[in-house]
C-alpha cells in the first residue's frame, strides 16, 4: 500500500524520545511492507545528516520549514483565545498548520496516491479533511489527549496559566470530539486515554498500541554500582519535566541529604530550563544538558527516580530506565499505562515522604534492586518491545487489526 504519515516533529533522530521516537520507531517497521511517504516540518536545528539519514528509510521524504514560535504579551494571548473560541482550533495547532502542506495533501488525495493517511500525534488532525474517511482509511495517533494534558496540570496545580487553561478546557473537549469524528481508526498508548476517546467517539475504532524502547539502545546493565545516586532522564524544556525535576531536586533531595550526605542527582535532558540549571547551585545536582547516549548515565546511576507531579501519558523515559535495569521510583504520573505492581517493577511514590521511604529502602537493600532491575526488563521484554507495538500498528494501518 501506499501510506502518508503527517508529522509537523521532525521524526528524527528516535533518540530524542517523545513524539519523535514513537512515529520513527513505527514508520521504521511500517516501511518494510509498504511505500511511505512522509510530510514533516523542520525547526533550525534539524541537521542536513539527520535529513539524508531519515530520507533513506521512506519512499519519499517531503519537508517545509517548522513556523516560529509566536510572540508574547497580552494582545496576542488575547487574540489567540479569540481564535480558538472562534474556529475551534486551539493555538498550538493552527500555530503549525501551513497551507502549503494542505496544498500538497490534498493534490495528492485528489489524484489518488494513497491508500491509507495517518496523523501522528493529534495536532496533525488538521491536514485532513471529513469526507476523506470515506475513500481512504485515515488513522489518527493521538499519542496523548490535548483535553487530558490541560485537565491534569488543572487538576495537579501544575498549570502555567490557570485562568487561560480554565477557558481552555471546554473548547479542547469539544475540539476532540470533532476531531475524531473524521477518522476510521483511532490509535492511543494506554487504557486512560482509550476511555476518555471511548466517550468521546462510542462509535469509534479504538486501538490501543503502547509506546516502546529499543532495546538496542537500551541494554541491560551488567552490574549494580550501588552508592547514592539518583537520576532523572527527559527533555529539561519541557513544562512536565521542569516540574519534576524542580520538585526532586529542590523538595525531595533536600531531605535525602539529611540522611545520606553523599547523595547526589543527575538531570540529564536537553535545553535545559533556567530554573532547571538554576538547580545546578547546589553541588550534589548535575545538569548535563544534551548528552550522546542516554543508557551511559542511566546504568551509572542506582535508582532512576522519576517524580512526574503533571504530564499526561506513557513516558519514555520510564520504559527507558526500566529495560536499561535501573531500579525505578515513580510517581502514578510517571507510571501511566503501566502494570508495575504485580510483580513489583517499579516502586510508587507520590508524596515527599513516600520518595524518601521508597529511596532509603532501595539505597539499603541491593537485593531489593536487584528484583526492581530484573522484574522490570521482563516487563519491557514481554510487553513494550517497537518489534511488538509497531508490527500491531502495520497491522492496522493493513486492515488487519481493529
Amino acid at each position: 500500500m501506499n501510506i502518508l504519515m503527517i508529522s509537523s516533529t521532525f521524526p528524527y533522530p528516535p533518540t530524542k524520545g517523545g513524539t519523535q521516537g514513537r512515529t520513527f520507531n513505527l514508520l521504521k517497521n511500517v516501511v518494510k511492507h509498504h511505500a511511505v511517504t512522509l510530510i514533516t516540518q523542520c525547526s533550525a536545528d534539524v541537521t542536513e545528516a539527520e535529513i539524508a539519514e531519515l530520507r533513506q528509510y521512506v519512499e519519499e521524504l517531503v519537508i517545509f520549514p517548522r513556523p516560529e514560535p509566536t510572540e508574547g504579551g497580552l494582545v496576542p494571548k488575547l487574540q489567540r483565545l479569540g481564535q480558538f473560541l472562534t474556529t475551534g482550533t486551539p493555538p498550538n495547532v493552527s500555530f503549525l498548520y501551513s497551507r502549503e502542506i494542505q496544498a500538497w495533501i490534498d493534490q495528492r488525495v485528489q489524484e489518488g496516491k494513497f491508500q491509507v493517511i495517518t496523523a501522528e500525534h493529534s495536532v496533525n488532525e488538521i491536514y485532513i479533511r471529513p469526507e476523506w474517511r470515506k475513500q481512504i482509511r485515515t488513522v489518527i495517533d493521538i499519542h496523548s489527549s490535548l483535553y487530558r494534558t490541560c485537565q491534569n496540570q488543572l487538576e495537579t496545580k501544575t498549570s502555567k496559566n490557570e485562568l487561560r487553561d480554565r477557558l481552555y478546557l471546554p473548547l479542547l473537549r469539544r475540539y476532540e470530539q470533532q476531531t475524531l469524528d473524521k477518522f476510521g481508526n483511532i490509535v492511543v498508548t494506554m487504557d486512560e486515554d482509550a476511555q476518555q476517546m471511548r466517550s468521546f467517539a462510542p462509535k469509534g475504532q479504538i486501538s490501543l498500541i503502547a509506546n516502546a524502547v529499543d532495546l538496542d539502545l537500551f541494554p541491560y546493565r551488567t552490574k549494580d554500582p550501588g552508592g547514592h545516586n539518583l537520576v532523572f532522564v527527559g527533555g529539561l524544556d519541557y513544562f512536565a519535566n521542569i516540574d519534576a525535576a524542580c520538585y526532586l531536586g529542590g523538595e525531595i533531595l533536600p531531605r535525602l541529604e539529611e540522611k545520606y550526605p553523599h547523595v547526589t542527582l543527575t538531570l540529564v535532558g536537553s535545553n535545559p530550563a533556567p530554573e532547571v540549571l538554576a538547580l545546578a547551585q547546589n553541588p550534589k545536582i548535575t545538569v548535563t544538558g544534551r548528552v550522546p547516549a542516554i543508557v551511559d548515565y542511566l546504568h551509572q546511576a542506582t535508582l532512576a527516580v522519576i517524580a512526574m507531579r503533571t504530564g499526561f501519558g506513557m513516558k519514555f523515559k520510564t520504559l527507558e530506565a526500566m529495560a536499561a535495569g535501573v531500579p525505578v521510583v515513580a510517581s502514578d504520573r510517571g507510571l501511566e499505562g503501566m502494570k508495575v505492581d504485580e510483580p513489583l517493577s517499579a516502586w510508587r511514590a507520590n508524596e515527599i515522604e513516600e520518595y524518601i521511604e521508597a529511596i532509603s529502602r532501595l539505597f539499603e537493600d541491593a537485593d531489593l534492586r536487584a528484583t526492581l532491575s530484573h522484574n522490570a526488563r521482563q516487563l519491557i521484554e514481554q510487553e513494550y518491545t517497537w518489534e511488538k507495538s509497531s508490527s500491531e500498528y502495520e497491522k492496522l494501518l493493513s486492515g488487519n487489526l481493529v
